[in-house]
């Protein structure tokens, strides 16, 4: 598998941030529903919270390097087709995703911070805060926070059927492009 991406293919590291970043926002769904499970003020809560902040600053991480490398490998692998309306909403879905990937994490961030939390990075060290403690702002960004993620929810959804009608319906290469360890 070629490092940059191809006409034919993306390439190893525009797959792995993919799919490092997908799976790192499932972990961040399944840290939130364990935190909430865990109840208000508990030591386990405190914990999976840590790990669901660091988590975050790390897709944030992430995606600014996805964003970075999607700048400067113009190697990107050709829209199948011709259909000039699938080109326009492929390109459209695409955006729509980078900015609520983008804009979770930093959400994440004003959350902790107004919250008058450390922003922790794995206990390695932290990030500062956004903004100073703030209990309204706190409250607002929370529901931004949970807001942002169900679109993020939906988009994706949105994006899988995408991929899966070229997989089944058309037949085409769009999927099989993106899959860890697979040739176009």
């Amino acid at each position: 598998m070629p490092f940059r991406n191809t006409a034919e293919a993306y390439g190893s590291v525009a797959k792995f941030l993919h799919w490092a970043i997908v799976l790192l926002i499932i972990g961040q769904w399944l840290l939130a529903e364990a935190a909430e499970d865990a109840g208000k003020g508990t030591p386990e809560r405190a914990s999976l919270m840590g790990w669901h902040i660091s988590s975050g600053m790390l897709i944030l991480m992430l995606v600014l390097v996805r964003i970075g490398w999607k700048i400067v490998n113009k190697g990107q692998p050709a829209l199948l087709g011709d259909v000039v309306w699938q080109r326009k909403t492929a390109a459209a879905g695409h955006g729509i995703l980078y900015l609520l990937i983008l804009l979770q994490p930093l959400t994440g961030w004003l959350v902790v911070s107004t919250g008058g939390s450390p922003i922790g990075f794995f206990g390695w060290f932290d990030f500062p805060a956004l903004t100073a403690e703030d209990h309204d702002f706190h409250e607002t960004m929370e529901s931004v926070h949970k807001t942002l993620f169900n679109v993020l929810v939906a988009v994706a959804v949105v994006h899988v059927a995408a991929a899966l009608y070229h997989h089944w319906i058309l037949k085409d290469a769009t999927l099989r492009r993106i899959l860890p360890f697979t040739r176009s």
